[in-house]
C-alpha cells in the first residue's frame, strides 16, 4: 500500500493572495479541509496548509508561503498528496487507490470475476467496474447484499452476484 495518496490537484488560482483551486479525490470537500499538512512530488515535499475552505464543487486553499497569484501559478495542475497514517477512516472504509487492483471472487464457489478497475461514485452506492482477463468489463454495486467482504491485505474482495447480474444477452 502506498503511504502517500493523491488527494487533490490544483486546478487555478483563486483571487490576488495565492490562494489556489482544489478539485478533491475524497468523499466531501470538507475531508480535505481538515488537514493542516500534504504533500507535493508524489509524497516527497510538505507544505502547510494555512486555511482551506469549501467553495462551490471545489476546495480553495491558502498554502503556507504561497502569497501572491505569481506563487500560486506555478503550482496549477500539481497534484496534493496526503500521508496515510494522517487519515482516520472509519471502520469498514477504505482508499479508492487501495481498492482498485483487488481480485473479485465468488463467495461461495471461489470463481474469479476478475480485477477492480475503476470505482464510480453515483450516489446511494460506490459502484466497483472489473476487468476480467478477456477484456470484458462487469459491474456491481458496493452494498451489503453483493459484497461479502474486502480484504485489503489480502488482496481481493469476495462478492455474491445477485441473480441476473452478470449475465450477458
Amino acid at each position: 500500500m502506498k503511504k502517500y495518496l493523491e488527494i487533490a490537484k490544483i486546478t487555478a488560482t483563486h483571487g490576488i493572495r495565492g490562494e489556489v483551486r482544489c478539485q478533491y479525490y475524497c468523499d466531501a470537500p470538507e475531508v480535505l479541509c481538515e488537514f493542516d499538512t500534504l504533500y507535493l512530488d508524489k509524497g516527497s515535499r510538505e507544505v502547510h496548509i494555512e486555511r482551506a475552505y469549501p467553495h462551490k464543487n471545489i476546495v480553495v486553499m491558502k498554502i503556507e508561503g504561497v502569497n501572491t497569484v505569481e506563487d500560486a501559478q506555478k503550482h496549477v495542475g500539481k497534484l496534493l498528496y496526503l500521508d496515510r497514517e494522517d487519515a482516520e477512516l472509519p471502520e469498514e472504509t477504505y482508499f479508492i487507490q487501495d481498492i482498485i487492483g483487488l481480485v473479485v471472487k465468488d463467495a461461495e464457489t471461489g470463481e474469479i470475476y476478475g480485477k477492480v478497475a475503476e470505482i464510480y461514485q453515483n450516489g446511494a452506492a460506490d459502484v466497483y467496474s472489473i476487468k476480467k482477463d478477456d477484456g470484458t468489463e462487469l459491474m456491481f454495486p458496493c452494498v451489503g447484499e453483493v459484497v461479502k467482504k474486502i480484504d485489503v491485505e489480502g488482496g481481493e474482495i469476495l462478492i455474491t452476484p445477485l441473480n441476473g447480474l452478470f449475465e450477458v444477452e
